[in-house]
């Protein structure tokens, strides 16, 4: 099993460049980010090249967070401002070669919303492809992100059919299918051909994956099973140092 440190939670304290090099100490195969654009692409190139590590992702900014935006992709009147921050996210993961793009949806609903997220996303799509990066979009659950646009693989799934662009896939992260929908081991298994990246974390709380409802050897096992072969993202967070939440790395590895 490979697994991926992302670095919006994990060494949240350190610098982003100094954090992918905590990851490379700890044993980490990969490393992804949520928001990384105040630190100079070509900082984060080096601390890659110098720790043989990919950047598996990163997220389009969230808009004004101030005001409680949580992306701007479906939000109607906003095209402009989305197609920037989708820009921006593209030329910054083809300056660090990151595999994939989180197009952020927004607190949004109805079908106009539908309309404007999918002619976001294929703008995305399109422009993404030359440079062989995916786009991801991601369901969340309705207790951590109330009124965001996408909150179940149902939707995302129908959203990927209406687009049709071969690099629109699914980020499944088993914390919020968890609260949303359960069964995931079922899941992950029917959705399989949609997915670009699993992400993890304990629930109810969020944290490492060694405790909390869900059996995550099981669960890794599983995925193992499916044949899956790219790292998986370890997006919770510490209630402490990083380095002490990690006794799950080292067990989950061997599997």
């Amino acid at each position: 099993m490979k697994f991926s440190a992302n670095l919006g939670f994990l060494w949240s304290n350190l610098p982003l460049t100094n954090a992918i090099h905590a990851a490379k100490k700890a044993g980490f195969d990969a490393v992804e980010c949520h928001w990384p654009y105040d630190v100079p692409s070509k900082d984060v190139v080096k601390a890659l090249v110098e720790t043989n590590l990919k950047m598996i992702g990163l997220n389009t900014r969230r808009g004004n967070v101030k005001s409680g935006e949580n992306g701007l992709t479906a939000l109607v009147g906003r095209e402009a401002e989305a197609r920037l921050a989708i820009d921006e996210a593209i030329r910054y993961a083809n300056d660090i070669k990151a595999l994939n793009i989180h197009v952020m949806a927004g607190l949004a609903t109805g079908i106009k919303a539908q309309e404007t997220f999918i002619s976001n996303l294929h703008y995305a799509c399109e422009i993404a492809q030359r440079y062989d990066i995916n786009i991801l979009i991601e369901p969340l659950n309705t207790n951590d992100a109330p009124g965001y646009f996408l909150t179940s693989t149902r939707h995302a799934i129908d959203i990927i059919k209406t687009v049709n662009c071969k690099n629109l896939k699914l980020m499944f992260d088993c914390y919020h299918m968890q609260l949303m929908e359960g069964n995931l081991s079922n899941l992950l298994k029917d959705l399989l051909s949609y997915i670009g990246h699993i992400q993890f974390a304990s629930v109810p709380y969020r944290g490492p994956p060694d405790h909390g409802e869900v059996d995550f050897t099981n669960l890794f096992l599983s995925i193992k099973e499916l044949g899956w072969t790219q790292p998986l993202g370890a997006e919770y967070k510490p209630t402490g140092d990083t380095e002490e939440t990690l006794n799950w790395l080292c067990k989950a590895k061997q599997l």
